[in-house]
């Protein structure tokens, strides 16, 4: 199996298809599988790394450094497996993640796609407010409520077990995740120069698209996307429509075929 060895933990990853790089950097309710649809939906034409940050999925976390070591072992896996020029593509905690790094390496990245995720991120007094809010009204929520929409859970049940089997494979929860996300400001991203796509669902309870629309409308270098009918895990609830977007973006960057 692939593992890369960092100090005394080992992190697992996949690698598929070919083309132009693209990294996916999963959630705290995921791991490298929870990108299959991608991995189905865009290998023909790209190539895919997915990966377990530690801790997740086949990845150890021996240190315990948690989230707080998730942009640093970004460093090591950029050169480990040659990523230099990639699309670093990141959803939820790995939002953040993905963030960090591409504010810290931009040259290293030839663009940032967001996912349903602020993790991380100094927010505008609009943004702020909005996610104080939501975060009140979720607290209590159960994970499945607060992690995918409305349609997935009354009218997709297999999608919902599914989610639920691949994190019974993390070793960490949410609330067991130790280590905090890095500090990202919006100035740092600007200066990065990265061309940046925020996509977000329209029922996203955890990072409501108002939030997210209004961090994007202070980045000139950002475009913006909803994803109609799904909620916090739009790659995983409506990934066809997901990857349309993602495609169509990619395409504007005129990144070679």
């Amino acid at each position: 199996m692939p593992y890369l060895t960092i100090g005394e933990s080992r992190i697992y990853f996949e690698q598929h298809g070919a083309g132009p790089s693209l990294v996916l950097l999963h959630g705290v309710g995921g791991n490298h599988a929870s990108w299959f649809a991608q991995v189905a939906g865009l290998s023909h034409r790209w190539r895919l790394t997915t990966l377990d940050l530690r801790g997740f999925g086949n990845s150890t976390d021996v240190e315990q450094s948690g989230r707080e070591g998730f942009a640093d072992d970004l460093v090591t896996i950029w050169r480990e497996l040659r990523l230099d020029g990639s699309v670093l593509i990141g959803q939820s905690m790995g939002g953040g993640a993905a963030m960090a790094f591409a504010a810290e390496h931009p040259a290293q990245l030839r663009a940032l796609v967001v996912a349903d995720s602020l993790v991380g991120l100094e927010l505008p007094p609009v943004a702020r407010e909005r996610m104080a809010a939501a975060e009140a009204a979720t607290i209590d929520l159960p994970q499945v409520e607060r992690v995918l929409g409305t349609r997935v859970r009354t009218a997709m049940p297999e999608r919902v077990a599914l989610y639920q089997q691949l994190a019974s494979f993390n070793s960490v929860t949410l609330r067991t995740l130790k280590g905090a996300p890095r500090r990202v400001t919006l100035e740092s991203l600007e200066r990065s120069g990265l061309p940046i796509l925020f996509i977000v669902g329209q029922e996203d309870v955890l990072f409501p698209p108002q939030a997210m629309r209004a961090v994007h409308e202070r980045l000139a270098n950002s475009s913006y996307a909803e994803i109609e009918g799904a909620g916090h895990s739009a790659h995983f609830e409506d990934p066809d429509a997901f990857n349309q977007v993602l495609s169509d973006w990619l395409e504007q960057l005129a990144c070679p075929r």
